[in-house]
């Protein structure tokens, strides 16, 4: 009986927020680290069909890095990284997009479309849709890895508007028609910015932004776009926190009113971030 209790609570909780966002266009970065086993993925896909059918309009942008190292280690091709950023050279380029316009973008389109949700999955290349240039690293060639300089959204807004979960991989173009990788953070951020995104949401490895990592009871569940350049200028940051909260910054920056960075491997995170009062991440807003 007090499970019944609890459930019902969670379904009343939740209606203001179905209503507050249904019609809204939420982007969600489903990165590699939330891909790492079919539980964690499963959860994720359905909470996403279920934020669809209660009128949320949302759209997937992937990553999926450990696929590429096992696939170019399977060819032995070593892979290399120069401050975070792959090298990308014109034989992992195509590793690259083999891997994520085809296996990794493919196989999250199939499962949505399991769970009766209709889905297409796309790269950056179709239609133009994100328009790079080459990406260095503080002067460093590092290969076919671009700097988006342009969204072209029409694609994207066309399968929204008939319905449709777009699933993006991100791989670019530019105007010569060469093939970039892109940081899916990254690409993530640009498309949000560009659909006027009510939501940004990053599903990560971790619970969202500690003061203190790894400790558990210093997690922050909500930060300004001033608290958070606050927080990363004291120094007191540590490891894998920075290039997140500066990745959240970066994308306030753009335009974006609300980010949300939570764990994807928590069992319908998506679904408590977005619905209850509570939350389960780190929320970012503009003020």
């Amino acid at each position: 009986m007090e499970n019944l209790k609890i459930k019902s609570q969670i379904l009343v909780e939740s209606l203001p927020y179905i209503q507050k966002f249904h019609g809204k266009t939420v982007v969600i970065k489903f990165g590699g680290s939330t891909m790492k086993d079919k539980e964690s993925e499963d959860s994720v896909i359905k909470d996403i069909v279920l934020m669809k059918l209660v009128g949320m309009r949302p759209v997937i942008v992937h990553g999926g890095g450990k696929d590429i190292n096992n696939m170019l280690e399977r060819l032995n091709i070593e892979p290399k990284f120069v401050e975070g950023l792959r090298v990308t050279d014109k034989e992992t380029i195509e590793v690259v997009e083999m891997v994520l316009a085809g296996k990794i973008n493919k196989n999250l389109v199939n499962k949505i479309q399991l769970e009766n949700a209709e889905s297409v999955g796309i790269s950056g290349k179709d239609c133009r849709t994100l328009m790079c240039k080459k990406n260095y690293a503080n002067g460093k060639d590092i290969g076919y890895v671009g700097m988006i300089e342009k969204v072209n959204n029409h694609l994207l807004r066309s399968l929204i508007d008939n319905d449709i979960i777009p699933v993006v991989a991100p791989i670019g173009t530019d105007i010569e028609g060469n093939t970039y990788n892109i940081n899916a953070d990254t690409a993530a951020s640009a498309i949000a910015a560009s659909l006027k995104a009510e939501k940004l949401i990053y599903l990560t490895d971790v619970d969202g932004i500690y003061r203190n990592f790894p400790d558990k009871d210093s997690l922050i569940s909500k930060l300004t776009l001033e608290s958070a350049k606050a927080l990363l200028d004291e120094g007191t940051l540590t490891g894998g926190m920075i290039p997140k909260i500066q990745n959240c910054i970066e994308s306030l920056e753009n335009g974006i009113d609300n980010i949300h960075m939570i764990n994807g491997n928590i069992e319908h995170s998506l679904l408590f971030e977005i619905f209850t009062d509570k939350g389960i991440g780190t929320m970012f807003t503009q003020k």
